[in-house]
């Protein structure tokens, strides 16, 4: 009689870590820190990094089942306090740190003792971030930062920041900047807030004012900035939109629930059929998700990524309409318009809150119109807009 033998598959590798994380670092009485230093140190954290980077260099469609087994367990998940440091920063950092600097960043970035932000958006240059002015001049082994920030989320909590800044003025726009990490701590940064409807002040205005920043703190090379923030909104994009959820979980289950709370006299047959409608859409976006997820590979996430996001900040507005509509006259009431400075990106609340926070989804992390022309250009290869800017040094370009 011959005998088989198996190989254990990956989900096994995965399986048998996470057994061995949470027998030796019960979630209920370890420390939040220590906990996340030890999902890194087992390759838990970013299990498509490669190993001894919080990875174990396996298929990204396995970090759902990890984050699913640790939620269960009670563990804490950091994609919720740093989901820019966790979304955006770490897979930049992977792809154009120095050695260096991924020793030095990726693990307290992940164990949240790191809250990250993102510095694109500028007052002139929003929807257009290679046309953007803040300056960056060399001195020597350090650059001298000047220029202004605007809608920098969580700026308020941030140690590090991803700073995309101009290095050659007389370069075409996309070729003159420069990628670097900024210290949010160091002299001459200074963070003002931007408070939303809601009353919360989660975004925020930063002012770099004669901010050094060491050479050493440069992502990629000089005149390189723009592949690097190719690489930071393609991941941003994919952490915005591409949340593969439970089938009827988020926005959606808070219109169920509203539903379910009606008389049944109240229940009319078109309110019904937008509600199912709204349903179908928001598992056709999670199933759209999953098979994405499954598709993808190790590296930047392409144009498709633009799909996740602009279905998901216009379906998160029409489904929490839907939840004031059903709330009556209650809709009409909210708690307190009093600034809160949040410690977490989007939050939660009732419907009437996030019916206010959700239209900041179609802005943040590029517009739907923005996305629209990125699905049209670089997914169906319609014609591009006409840009009467190219081929022309930024110093040259008008600006208003």
């Amino acid at each position: 009689m011959t005998a088989t033998i198996t190989t254990p598959t990956d989900e096994d590798l995965v399986a048998r870590k996470l057994d061995e994380l949470l027998a030796a670092h019960p979630p209920a009485s370890t420390p939040e820190v220590e906990f996340l230093g030890a999902q890194f140190d087992a390759g838990l954290a970013f299990v498509h990094f490669p190993e001894g980077y919080g990875g174990l260099g396996l298929s990204r469609k396995l970090q759902p089942m990890i984050i699913d087994r640790l939620r269960k367990a009670g563990a804490p998940i950091p994609a919720i306090r740093n989901a820019i440091g966790y979304g955006m920063a770490a897979p930049t950092v992977l792809a154009l740190g120095t050695e260096e600097q991924k020793r030095r960043y990726l693990r307290p970035l992940f164990t949240c003792e790191d809250i990250w932000c993102q510095l694109f958006s500028e007052p002139g240059a929003g929807s257009d971030v290679a046309s953007l002015a803040t300056r960056a001049l060399r001195d020597g082994d350090e650059w001298l930062i000047n220029g202004q920030k605007v809608w920098t989320t969580l700026a308020h909590t941030s140690n590090y920041g991803l700073l995309l800044a101009r290095t050659d003025p007389e370069a075409e726009k996309h070729k003159g900047l420069t990628y670097f990490v900024v210290d949010m701590r160091a002299p001459g940064v200074e963070v003002r807030p931007l408070r939303q409807i809601t009353g919360d002040a989660e975004f925020n205005e930063v002012y770099f004012t004669e901010v050094r920043i060491p050479d050493a703190e440069r992502l990629g090379g000089v005149g390189e900035g723009w592949r690097g923030a190719i690489v930071t909104l393609m991941n941003e994009r994919v952490s915005i939109g591409g949340v593969i959820a439970p089938r009827g979980s988020g926005p959606i289950a808070t219109a169920l629930q509203l539903w379910g709370r009606r008389r049944p006299a109240e229940r009319d047959p078109a309110t019904r059929d937008r509600v199912m409608r709204l349903w179908a859409e928001a598992e056709v976006l999670r199933l759209t998700n999953m098979r994405a997820a499954a598709n993808s590979l190790l590296g930047t996430p392409g144009p498709e990524g633009s799909t996740a996001k602009l279905a998901y900040a216009e379906l998160n507005k029409r489904i929490y309409e839907l939840c004031v509509d059903l709330m009556g006259p209650e809709g009409m009431l909210y708690d307190t318009y009093e600034m809160r400075r949040p410690e977490g990106a989007g939050g939660s609340g009732g419907p009437q809150r996030m019916f206010l926070r959700s239209r900041a989804n179609s802005i943040e992390g590029g517009t739907s119109e923005v996305m629209r022309n990125i699905l049209g250009e670089r997914v169906l290869g319609l014609p591009g807009d006409v840009r009467v800017d190219k081929g022309v040094p930024w110093s040259q370009v008008p600006r208003s």
